[in-house]
């Protein structure tokens, strides 16, 4: 029983390199090619983290996870990145310490990798198009929440891949990462700002 307890608290703490300024750290691990993964949300303890949530399933992209994503191959990108400050969603702020923006008509997001703003939010008039981009307001229900990976952004590379999100599972995705809406909106609320987020996804 002893030997149980200590084993339960080491798989409770860890070391991750590369996660130095943040305060918040989600992990995504898969094995290689699979579409499912282990989330778990952590906190800052000392030079380590400790484990408040998870290890909960989640999804990945219909190709699994890569080291090299590129535009529209199904995959999810490897690395660590910074969790954005702006959380969206199709209904009504669920009570999140991030920004929140509730998409409505004229919402997409530019995944053109010829576009000037590639890999970014736009909004435009109502009934305007948006070559090659998502209308983030007609995808339910992955987008009823969604906070943004920020994979790609700084700076942003042609053809690197665009609109990376943590939103609500329905299967596969198309490179995001998925949880259950109860799992995904625990993390929503969880995410604050001033503890910089960080997600790291990485292979098992």
């Amino acid at each position: 029983m002893e030997a149980m307890s200590v084993a339960a608290l080491l798989a409770a703490v860890a070391c991750f390199a590369g996660t130095q300024g943040s305060n918040q750290l989600v992990t995504v691990q898969a094995p290689p090619g699979s579409t499912y993964a282990s989330l778990s949300l952590w906190t800052r303890d000392g030079a380590c983290w400790r484990r408040v949530a998870g290890p909960w399933q989640a999804r990945l992209g219909r190709s699994g996870l890569s080291t090299h994503k590129r535009e529209g191959d199904g995959a999810t990108p490897a690395g660590t990145f910074p969790i954005g400050g702006t959380a969206y969603g199709l209904r009504p702020d669920p009570g999140v310490r991030l920004r929140y923006h509730r998409l409505t008509c004229g919402d997409w997001w530019v995944s053109s990798p010829s576009a000037p703003d590639y890999n970014r939010f736009r909004h435009v008039t109502c009934g305007r198009q948006v070559a090659a981009s998502e209308a983030l307001w007609t995808i339910s229900p992955q987008y009823r929440y969604l906070a943004v990976i920020d994979y790609n952004t700084r700076p942003t590379l042609a053809g690197q891949g665009s609109a990376i999100f943590l939103h609500v599972a329905v299967g596969a995705t198309a490179g995001c990462v998925a949880l259950p809406q109860p799992r995904l909106l625990h993390v929503l609320r969880w995410l604050r700002p001033d503890a910089h987020p960080l997600i790291r996804i990485g292979i098992t």
